[in-house]
């Protein structure tokens, strides 16, 4: 699938390398193998594959509503990219300088910037009346027309068609499930490698280019003692890889069934992050060339998020020979990887759900044209002047805490309800050998602790939300709860569901399944396979134990 728009996004320092490189040992591989493994046993979606131990199958409707959330909001960035990418096809490129009507009475000339214009210790990366952050913030967002996010307006027409022509190319992409997908995703994925090399060959010959590398690999062991670091490599491993959102098992289930899914699991999530190691190269020699450009600290111009990409990285494009062409080519590069992740998502939202729903699965071409509109016309929202407040939102809460649930969850399921020795015979069926030592210690023991300690450090170390000097009013974090909380309680509410429709008082259910599993645990049988949280044939089972 290529590699995440969020891995070129995301910035990557070198403290950043050591808990990143950890958690794709501990955590991201090994969950990418297991929910390749499950698709491609089970030939099923994210909800439908908890056949396996359907008290479970509440974690496949969680992670379908965390894709869907997160499609929202993505194609929005991808409209931008398409938004910038016709932009980009002028002489003089509409961020170089300030004439243009967006731009406001203080904005600032880069030809004729330099540390002094700061003077009060503003970072050059949040200095934002330079041409291109104007052209960004006023040019393509509006938001100086917006007071907050309870301020929203209405949708913006250029960003609007933008929309609509992504969803439109999304559309066109899944209607015939893989068949289209398959062949869209030749370009989509190998594209953007060719763009990348050709943008890395470039950025390492610029001046100043060699101490922005340096500053890329220079490992600041201070850092390690801080939770948001390792809190973010945790969340990025999840986005780059794809594990949880569902889309490794809706892909893995149109497998040949004798799929080595184990070589895909290793292949891909090296190649994944290797190019995401490989893109801190491309992006920190950009930096590095705009810190030489502007005579400040490298520090002073890296950035994270929209910044780096819709900000930084134009401008310094501006001032290449051949400008128009390297927008183009970048523009193009994130439109692909735009597309590409999407496709990923919604596949994994309308597999998911057409195998749980016959009638869905009947009519997949209406369902996915209603998956698409759906998503188009909630993505409205953040197309307003006040729309970056929306997605922010959305961004922070609705894949963040609530996606490390989810596979936590997922993990628990498997490794423990299922059974590992279970699932390790499954896979041996598949490829003829069972997974090594490893990767079983993996799925039981580590991955789970990882993942619940993460989940709880996350929950410790938040802070209320902002979008540079805007602070988030109460009820908006509040609302951005209630939509982590939204998915994450599909878990247990689906418990309760199964628990609630199993005849007896509660009372008895509840003594007769609590003697079940303490049978199963004397008799020695510490996989709780999903037939003993099959409430109905518990009961069956009690009454033989009597």
């Amino acid at each position: 699938r290529g590699s995440e728009l969020q891995c070129l996004i995301i910035l990557f320092p070198g403290a950043f390398l050591i808990p990143y490189i950890l958690f794709l040992i501990i955590a991201g591989m090994p969950l990418f193998y297991m929910e390749l493994a499950l698709g491609q046993y089970n030939r099923e979606g994210a909800a439908t594959v908890w056949k396996i131990c359907p008290v479970f199958k509440g974690v496949g409707y969680a992670v379908i509503l965390i894709a869907l959330y997160v499609g929202f909001y993505y194609n929005v960035i991808i409209a931008w990219s398409l938004y910038y990418l016709f932009s980009s096809f002028t002489f003089e490129l509409p961020w170089t300088n300030c004439d243009n009507s967006w731009n406001s009475p203080n904005c600032t000339d880069p030809k004729l910037f330099n540390a002094s214009v700061l003077g009060n210790g503003t970072k050059y990366s949040k200095y934002k009346l330079t041409p291109a952050a104007e052209f960004y913030e006023r040019g393509v967002l509006h938001l100086h027309e917006s007071r907050g996010i309870h301020d929203l307006g209405l949708p913006r027409w250029q960003l609007s068609l933008c929309l609509l022509v992504v969803v439109i190319i999304l559309f066109f992409s899944l209607w015939k499930g893989v068949k289209t997908s398959g062949k869209v995703v030749w370009i989509t994925a190998t594209l953007p490698y060719v763009v990348l090399f050709v943008l890395l060959i470039h950025g390492i010959t610029l001046p100043g280019a060699y101490n922005g590398i340096n500053a890329y690999l220079h490992i600041d062991f201070r850092r390690l003692k801080e939770a948001t670091v390792w809190i973010d490599a945790a969340t990025q491993i999840f986005y780059s890889l794809g594990a949880g959102f569902g889309v490794l098992i809706a892909f893995a289930s149109y497998n040949k069934f004798d799929n080595n899914c184990y070589r895909d699991a290793l292949l891909t999530s090296t190649i994944n992050c290797v190019t995401s190691f490989i893109s801190g190269f491309a992006i920190f020699s950009i930096l590095g060339y705009m810190a030489h450009e502007h005579k400040v600290k490298i520090e002073d111009v890296a950035t994270e998020g929209a910044g780096l990409v819709f900000i930084l990285y134009p401008e310094a494009i501006s001032t290449l020979s051949g400008s128009t062409f390297w927008a183009v080519v970048f523009f193009i590069m994130l439109l692909t990887l735009g597309i590409d992740s999407s496709m990923g998502g919604m596949e994994a939202v309308i597999t998911g759900l057409a195998d749980d729903f016959q009638i869905l699965k009947q009519h997949r071409k209406l369902f996915t044209f209603g998956v698409s509109f759906g998503t188009f016309l909630l993505a409205l929202f953040c197309i307003t002047n006040g729309g970056i407040y929306v997605l922010t939102l959305l961004d922070t809460f609705a894949a963040g805490t609530s996606i490390l649930f989810a596979v936590l969850m997922e993990a628990i399921g498997v490794s423990w309800f299922y059974g590992v020795d279970r699932f390790s015979e499954d896979i041996q069926q598949m490829m003829g050998f069972k997974p090594g030592l490893y990767w079983r210690l993996c799925w039981k023991f580590v991955s789970p602790a990882f993942l619940l300690f993460v989940v709880i450090v996350s929950i410790i170390n938040f802070k209320p939300l902002t979008y540079d000097d805007y602070t988030f009013p109460l009820w908006a974090n509040r609302i951005g709860w209630g939509i982590a909380l939204s998915s994450m309680i599909l878990v247990p509410a689906y418990i309760i569901y199964k628990f609630m429709n199993v005849r007896g008082t509660f009372k008895e259910v509840s003594r007769m399944l609590i003697n079940v599993i303490k049978c199963c645990y004397e008799t020695k049988c510490l996989d709780l396979s999903w037939q003993f949280f099959s409430l109905r044939y518990a009961l069956s089972l009690y009454t033989r134990v009597l």
